[in-house]
């Protein structure tokens, strides 16, 4: 399969500093690719320059467009919807009201998508009148994914979903994000700490060190690798 996101040779800052240093990372169209590496790696300005928020430079191509020169408003309406570390949502609104401003660019009727993802969050329907700053932090995580996905996105950008959240949720979380992938085929970037969990479910997989990939291949390729079983994986 061709990819749907690609990114050659992408330097990313912050003011003068440079942290990614010529990466190449791509996401086939309806595949999951993972990143992993420790804290300070450079996975979630990864994450920030597909999305543009961070200076960059080099190709990011998404869907045959480059991105480069976009704003993140822009990205978000070609069809990349990012749901940051830390859920991001908006405390003070209903569940439902969070649902809908994550529906406001569609061009179909929100009405359809909010029934899809009580269909895919079947707690969410339950908590729908309920601000969200009331649910529990693995409920707050699905709405965010719900959110985003209200855009009809091509591409989930996904930074941390398990952060902070009890093992029996993280699967749960996973399963339908797995689920969602496959029946409405949206491609998955994936920013995970859970390496052995991410790996089970992904296609590919790059290994990021300092702003440098420096392991990549198939998802079963890494997890088979001793060493990153070693520092990653845990056995």
């Amino acid at each position: 399969m061709a990819p749907i996101l690609h990114l050659h040779a992408v330097k990313a800052f912050y003011g003068a500093f440079e942290a990614l240093h010529g990466i190449d990372v791509a996401v086939e169209d309806g595949g999951m690719t993972v990143l992993l590496g420790a804290n300070g790696a450079g996975k979630t300005t990864t994450l920030r320059a597909v999305c543009g928020m961070v200076r960059s430079e080099g190709a990011i191509v998404f869907a045959g467009e480059a991105l480069q020169r976009r704003s993140t408003e822009e990205i978000a309406a070609m069809g990349v919807a990012h749901v940051p570390e830390g859920r991001g949502t908006f405390v003070g609104l209903t569940v439902e009201e969070n649902l809908r401003l994550g529906g406001y660019t569609r061009a179909s009727k929100p009405h359809d998508a909010m029934a899809r993802m009580y269909g895919y969050f079947p707690i969410l329907a339950d908590r729908r009148r309920q601000q969200a700053g009331a649910l529990s932090g693995g409920e707050q995580q699905m709405l965010a994914i719900a959110r985003a996905l209200m855009m009809a996105p091509r591409l989930l950008v996904l930074d941390e979903p398990s952060f902070g959240l009890a093992p029996r949720v993280v699967e749960a979380i996973f399963a339908i994000i797995d689920r969602i992938r496959r029946e409405q085929r949206v491609s998955v970037l994936l920013v995970e700490q859970n390496a052995s969990l991410a790996l089970e479910l992904a296609d590919h997989a790059y290994l990021i060190e300092t702003g440098y990939v420096v392991a990549s291949g198939s998802a079963k390729a890494l997890a088979d690798d001793p060493q990153i079983r070693r520092s990653y994986l845990g056995y």
